[in-house]
């Protein structure tokens, strides 16, 4: 508004609203007083009309001494996440509105540059840019400022009339529902709730915000841990979108790899195939004995570029998570197990590494190729194992496909020896159900020879690019495995002195002084507690862009690379040998801002996210299965000690349970932790990991995923009561006529 020298008249107040309408970022009193010429006493004046204007709702003070209209939203302004409809758009509302007509709802722009951090959900705050067009608000995250309030999955049920959730976790306490919260729930229902501050006879209150499904469903079950453990289950509409228009590349400047008859071996369950394998001997004369190989794996870079809202999501997946009935995977459907799974008779783009190896499996050379191929064969684990088992030398798919494969692996073996990695046996449940659903058997899951294979190809081919990007000093996302910490050694090597097995102190720490002590445990009674110990006082492996090692693996550089599909930092990889080789435009750059370090921590909290979620889920289909069987009788063994009872794994099942102090009778028993044992005051009974025991099912339940036993054997060993046997020693346990002590 210019002025002429002369003494500009007062504007009305509907001029000062129409200004600050026009100018939300600028409109201050200092600019409304420039805008209209509005000098000396004049100002009194003003600061007098905006103060009837505040009074009265026409105009709001915002930070900064700014000026607002109240029934327009700001430019910035914080907004809570309201709504997430079926597409997965995320819809909100301010947190701040005084004007008296209804808040507006606000869409939340997909940021394809947001590519760390949890999903946003309902109750989440952030601070957002916001643009208005004919009354319609959009708005882009400038950043998280808050996350919403505590939520539970619980089982809605009524109790006296009033609502009441009993949550599916171990540790949870019941909130109660008013009426209006109750979110149309039946009892029944499975239901994720938000907790509230209020509180009544004792009990947190609490508010329905999503119906799941009924708990008398199988299905259920698996829904429960996705909801408990808050896995992103919604894609973008633009991820799912650009999945379904994804199509298989030209050849163009790719290797042409679909004559060379590449074979996928995988569970009999698997949802996806994204590995291929190929071997050979090596015709060169100079590596007599030796092999070629070609491990292939699905060009995901091709498909999920930088940048863009698949990675966005990828990225806060980090991988996916696989439950006895479904998959929730890390890239929509359409490339998962469309276009990005190696599918026998289709042809597929392919990132693939060739390696050269001698007669004992030493690696004498690789190179990562950028192709299209075609795969010959679909195996189960254990079809390729039967194939190879079969003496039948006329069977051209055993000749040609599965007996090379072997010829490779022998080799490989002798190098696996020779380096030594930790040799742990773990044992994996298995749920098998039926068409309908129903769980058919829970058992552990048989290894054979094919799986040791499979998981030496693909070993290999990590190893071969992690050293590619290390060689071309490209960012790396590294698998790492630090050594034990010494505390955990210590501990170990008490434990083990006990068992007259010796962990020196002072040598340097290798997998193979482990695996020393697992084979002198081999066929003994304590073979199985050994094992466990063992695995207690490894680390925890992780992703990380600083290279440390793999322990476990006995390898100086090692990271993902065979598993796009369903691990991000393997996409990561991908990119990242897609510019060491030159092999595109659509790999890596050596520096875009990319925080490395907390991308790695990001994916590692998913993966162990996704991999407490599957064990809650097995464990809850495991008591469904057992229900049927309370009062049964069952055999097992001892896998935890605490101060409050025995934690018991069934042999038949691998189910786990506890069985409660109490069930062990009325004596006092101490803690032992350097042990791991409960020892009785004055008979000595004495119960250890690892002992076998038989135990009776007292409960289960399908919804916490709970099993309660009593242990119904003898105790296996006794020691001299009243004789101290370990340094931390805790008591415990309870005694009927001293329970008020």
């Amino acid at each position: 508004m210019a002025r002429s020298g002369r003494k500009a008249p007062f504007p009305t107040r509907d001029e000062i609203l129409r200004y600050v309408q026009d100018n939300p970022d600028r409109a201050s009193k200092r600019e409304i007083a420039r805008a209209f010429g509005i000098k000396g006493d004049a100002r009194k004046e003003l600061k007098r009309l905006l103060r009837e204007m505040f009074d009265d709702g026409t105009l709001e003070r915002r930070r900064g001494r700014r000026v607002g209209d109240p029934a327009k939203l700001p430019n910035v302004t914080p907004l809570e996440v309201s709504d997430i409809n079926v597409d997965g758009e995320l819809w909100c509302r301010p947190l701040q509105w005084t004007a008296d007509t209804e808040a507006p709802r606000v869409f939340l722009i997909p940021d394809s540059r947001q590519r760390t951090g949890p999903a946003l959900g309902i109750g989440d705050r952030v601070l957002a840019r916001i643009q208005e067009e004919n009354g319609h608000y959009q708005a882009r995250v400038m950043r998280v400022i808050g996350r919403g309030p505590d939520r539970m999955v619980g089982v809605f049920d009524l109790v006296g009339g009033q609502g009441r959730i009993h949550p599916t976790d171990r540790t949870g306490r019941d909130l109660w529902v008013a009426g209006p919260d109750s979110g149309g729930a039946q009892p029944g229902d499975l239901v994720h709730a938000e907790v509230l501050p209020a509180r009544r006879l004792g009990l947190q209150q609490g508010r329905v915000v999503e119906r799941i499904g009924s708990k008398n469903d199988a299905r259920a079950l698996s829904l429960i841990s996705i909801h408990t453990h808050d896995l992103p289950t919604r894609f973008r509409p633009d991820s799912v979108e650009a999945a379904e228009r994804a199509t298989v590349p030209k050849l163009g400047k790719r290797t042409d790899l679909r004559d060379i008859p590449l074979v996928t071996i995988d569970p009999e369950d698997a949802r996806d195939f994204d590995d291929a394998i190929w071997a050979e001997p090596d015709p060169d004369p100079r590596n007599a004995g030796g092999w070629h190989l070609l491990i292939a794996i699905a060009d995901v870079a091709h498909y999920v570029r930088s940048g863009t809202a698949l990675d966005a999501d990828a990225a806060k997946r980090g991988n996916s998570a696989y439950f006895p009935d479904r998959v929730v995977p890390m890239l929509p459907d359409a490339l998962s197990s469309g276009v990005c799974s190696l599918r026998p008779d289709e042809v597929r783009a392919c990132m693939a590494v060739e390696v050269w190896i001698d007669r004992e499996g030493n690696k004498r050379r690789h190179r990562f190729v950028r192709g299209l191929m075609r795969s010959a064969r679909r195996f189960t684990y254990a079809e390729a194992q039967a194939l190879y088992d079969n003496d039948d030398i006329t069977d051209p798919t055993r000749r040609d496909l599965i007996v090379p494969l072997y010829g490779a692996h022998d080799a490989l073996r002798k190098a696996r020896d020779a380096r030594g990695p930790l040799a742990l046996d773990l044992p994996e449940r298995i749920v098998r159900l039926s068409s309908d659903g129903d769980i058919v058997s829970i058992e552990p899951r048989v290894t054979l020879r094919s799986h040791q294979l499979v998981e030496d190809f693909m070993i290999l081919a990590n190893v071969c690019a992690a050293e590619t990007l290390e060689e071309k000093h490209l960012p790396c996302m590294y698998r790492v495995h630090d050594e034990p910490d010494r505390e955990k050694l210590s501990a170990l090597r008490d434990f083990l002195k006990t068992l007259d097995l010796n962990l020196a102190p002072g040598q340097v720490l290798q997998p193979k002084a482990f695996n020393a002590i697992l084979a002198k445990a081999t066929g003994s009674p304590a073979e199985h507690l050994i094992h466990q110990v063992v695995l207690r006082a490894q680390a925890q492996a992780v992703y990380s862009p600083d290279n440390i090692g793999h322990f476990g693996l006995a390898l100086a550089r090692y990271a993902h690379f065979t598993s796009p599909i369903r691990r991000y930092a393997d996409l990561l990889v991908h990119r990242g040998l897609i510019t060491a080789c030159r092999l595109g435009n659509d790999g890596l750059a050596k520096d875009d801002g990319t925080d490395w370090h907390q991308i790695g921590e990001q994916i590692s909290q998913a993966e162990r996210r996704a991999m407490v979620a599957e064990r809650d889920a097995v464990d809850r289909f495991t008591a469904l299965f057992l229900s049927e069987k309370v009062g049964a009788l069952f055999r097992g063994r001892i896998s935890g000690v605490s101060r409050f009872g025995l934690f018991v794994t069934l042999d038949e099942s691998g189910a786990d349970g506890l069985a409660p102090i109490r069930s062990l009778g009325d004596e006092f028993f101490q803690h032992d932790e350097a042990q791991h044992a409960l020892i009785g005051e004055k008979s000595g009974e004495t119960w250890r990991l690892g002992d076998e025991v038989k135990v009776k099912l007292l409960d289960a339940d399908p919804i916490g995923g709970r099993l309660r036993l009593e242990i119904v054997s003898e105790a296996p060993t006794r020691s001299q009561p009243g004789k101290r046997r370990g340094p931390r020693r805790q008591p415990t346990g309870r005694r009927r006529n001293q329970r008020g002590r």
